[in-house]
């Protein structure tokens, strides 16, 4: 089992950039797939972007593709998106995500996949 706890949410202009960070407990970080969610005021939860157990895949949605980053350092039991160029549209609440998978280099998408979840962190975006 492993516990999520996000943190860097905040208030930031248009075009400004955050480091959203999500860390884990537990000594089996590595064996989790890690994911990025949001959700916005009356939408559903969506995918955001999503990294591998080694970190050597990710993938995003295009929505974010070219703005966003996602990595993670397993020595540190931390998953990280960093924001770039942020737009109004990208204000929600954002969660990351961790699935136990057994291949390194598996990338999982979709979120019913995702067994454990944080709290969330609120990142506004005004304009």
């Amino acid at each position: 089992q492993v516990q999520l706890v996000e943190s860097g949410g905040g208030l930031v202009q248009a075009g400004g950039s955050l480091r959203l960070s999500c860390a884990a407990s537990g000594r089996t970080f590595s064996s989790y797939a890690m994911g990025w969610f949001r959700q916005a005021p009356g939408k559903e939860r969506e995918f955001v972007g999503a990294i591998s157990r080694s970190g050597g895949g990710t993938n995003y949605a295009d929505s974010v593709k070219g703005r966003f980053t996602i990595s993670r350092d397993n020595a540190k039991n931390t998953v990280y998106l960093q924001m770039n160029s942020l737009k109004p549209e990208d204000t929600a609440v954002y969660y990351c995500a961790a699935d136990q998978v057994p291949g390194f280099a598996r990338v999982v998408v979709s979120m019913r996949e995702y067994d454990y979840w944080g709290q969330g962190t609120q990142v506004t975006v005004s304009s």
